[in-house]
């Protein structure tokens, strides 16, 4: 997303659910809100495709040749 005037705003958020992310946020030397500013875009981006996002239907693709036969044998 591209970088623009920033605004506050507040919001709360499970508990757990925010534990977790400053974790993510510390283990990969990020700042929180540029890990809120990540989930944002993905959840627009998301809900306008309506679709999953061509990276997710690759990583699928790719574990469908590897282990097609077996999820086969699963839905059976």
């Amino acid at each position: 997303m591209p970088t623009s005037t920033r605004e506050k705003f507040a919001t709360q958020v499970n508990s757990e659910t925010l534990s977790a992310v400053r974790n993510l946020a510390q283990s990969e030397g990020r700042q929180l809100q540029a890990l809120v500013d990540e989930a944002l875009a993905d959840l627009i981006e998301k809900r306008r495709q309506g679709k999953p996002r061509p990276n997710v239907m690759a990583a699928y693709q790719a574990s469908h040749e590897t282990f097609g036969s077996l999820y086969k044998k699963l839905a059976e």
